[in-house]
């Protein structure tokens, strides 16, 4: 649209075809919105850059997009197999949408890699793996000693602490 922040509208176009992509997965498109809307809320306070800001909103999106393919392929959602089936369809649906190369790549890489905390080579990255917790601590209905855990080893950003200790600290 005329005089739209073309940022936002790669990540609406995104969000538009992982919805399509997921179809009835209600499950998995609201955890996919969830996570977009915390990694946003991170990035807002941790990261200046526009670029990577979009790589975050984009890379939020599409983070467990292989997980229909894992079902189908392995009978699994198991993370290591969403690893590797997602960075195929991601690629696919970031191409469709003529998103440039470099973010194709990145997104790829991250959600190649979402669940392999090692792999952590960058704050767009980190800021996926924070915001992906702050989901799953609550869908998974996680129990404080381990919420401290993941406190302690994973969370980096200032913002990103500040919300799991808001929403999960006793």
């Amino acid at each position: 649209m005329k005089g739209e922040d073309p940022i936002l509208f790669m990540q609406n176009r995104v969000m538009d075809a992982m919805v399509s992509y997921f179809g009835h997965d209600v499950r998995r498109i609201n955890h996919a919105l969830k996570v977009h809307a915390f990694a946003l809320l991170i990035a807002c306070h941790e990261v200046e850059e526009i670029r990577v800001r979009e790589v975050i909103g984009i890379t939020a999106l599409l983070h467990d997009i292989g997980i229909h393919e894992a079902e189908r392929k392995y009978q699994s959602t198991a993370g290591n197999y969403q690893q590797i089936e997602g960075p195929p369809v991601a690629r696919e649906i970031l191409t469709g949408l003529k998103a440039p190369a470099d973010i194709i790549e990145r997104v790829c890489f991250i959600t190649g890699n979402h669940h392999t905390y090692t792999k952590i080579d960058g704050l767009d990255f980190q800021i996926l793996v924070e915001a992906n917790f702050l989901v799953n601590i609550f869908e998974d209905g996680m129990q404080p000693d381990a919420i401290e855990s993941v406190r302690q080893k994973i969370f980096k950003t200032t913002a990103g602490r500040s919300l799991l200790e808001r929403m999960y600290r006793e």
